[in-house]
């Protein structure tokens, strides 16, 4: 298993660590779901300050979708082999 740190929108969080897919658009879940099984991602998991907090800032080249407000997370990931 590989590790990177990514830059990963906050909007998106709820649906990466918990599933929970809620007001997210089809094109949304479509743009997540395609970054997820592209790079075998395993676990999206929040990196967090000394006090527990996140620390969202702005990216004009978040991960996926369009420049917006992401958060650091650390990503676990098996890379699919190609066929």
């Amino acid at each position: 298993m590989e590790k990177t740190t990514e830059k990963i929108p906050t909007w998106s969080l709820c649906y990466l660590v918990n599933g929970d897919a809620s007001g997210l658009t089809e094109e949304e879940l479509q743009n997540i779901d395609f970054w997820y099984k592209d790079m075998g991602v395993q676990v999206v998991s929040p990196v967090m300050d000394d006090g527990c907090n996140l620390q969202p800032y702005f990216s004009p080249c978040p991960v996926f979708g369009l420049p917006t407000e992401v958060v650091d997370c650390d990503i676990y990931y098996i890379q699919p082999t190609k066929q």
